[in-house]
């Protein structure tokens, strides 16, 4: 080992100590080699496997809404559970590393199947632009990120743009939902879709009703195919 390295890593554990490293899952201090969540976390990650499930939930989600070609969620969400503390983090505490990090899992555990579909353009559901500046950023895009740069696929995170600001989904039923994305989503007029294979992204599913409108204007006229993807599926 260089002096030079030598005396980086004696300068990255001096830090460390002055300002630990923190588990983003249960808040214990990361040892040497754990990155984002300790080794314990990694490993209670609620993995639902959905891309080997025959039977597979998230894809009847979309029958007779949306034709697909193929659909998943990464991890469950569950309230008050592992995900959803790092879900928080993600959406409202600036830590976009946790989306890259999950994003980079995700493609790692599906990517036999991303390399059979040969997937052309990533993109994710975007935030209304009044959204986007107060918060600063769309935490699907960091998931996206992390999930491209492990894919070798192009993420074009403007593909899709948010017309109107919606109302919060939280409380509302199946159909309140769908109607309450409807109409509200467009193309960037700058991007040709035709032909091509699309991954749509987004942080986490319930009823599908924003990926359906946003899926709606991709396959509209475009001759294209779609893929929908959510990091997280939420349990009630």
């Amino acid at each position: 080992m260089s002096i030079k390295q030598s005396t980086i890593n004696i300068f990255k554990d001096v830090l460390h100590l002055i300002y630990p490293r923190i588990c983003a899952g249960c808040g214990t201090p990361l040892v040497k080699n754990e990155d984002i969540i300790c080794l314990m976390c990694y490993i209670k990650l609620p993995r639902t496997g959905f891309n080997l499930d025959k039977d597979n939930p998230i894809e009847k989600i979309f029958w007779g809404r949306v034709e697909i070609e193929f659909a998943s969620s990464f991890l469950y969400f569950r309230k008050e559970g592992l995900t959803q503390q790092l879900i928080h983090q993600l959406k409202y505490k600036n830590r976009q590393d946790i989306g890259i990090f999950l994003g980079e899992l995700f493609a790692l555990e599906i990517k036999d199947l991303m390399d059979e579909k040969k997937i052309d353009i990533i993109t994710t559901v975007p935030l209304h632009p009044a959204k986007l500046l107060k918060r600063g950023y769309n935490q699907s895009d960091s998931i996206a990120q992390g999930f491209a740069a492990k894919s070798d696929v192009i993420f074009i995170p403007d593909l899709i743009i948010r017309n109107e600001n919606t109302s919060t989904q939280t409380l509302k039923k199946r159909y309140e939902r769908w109607e309450n994305m409807a109409d509200k989503f467009s193309l960037n007029s700058k991007y040709n879709i035709e032909n091509k294979k699309i991954l749509l992204i987004d942080d986490v599913i319930t009823t599908g009703a924003t990926l359906e409108a946003c899926s709606n204007i991709i396959v509209k006229d475009s001759n294209t195919k779609i893929s929908l993807l959510s990091l997280c599926y939420a349990v009630h």
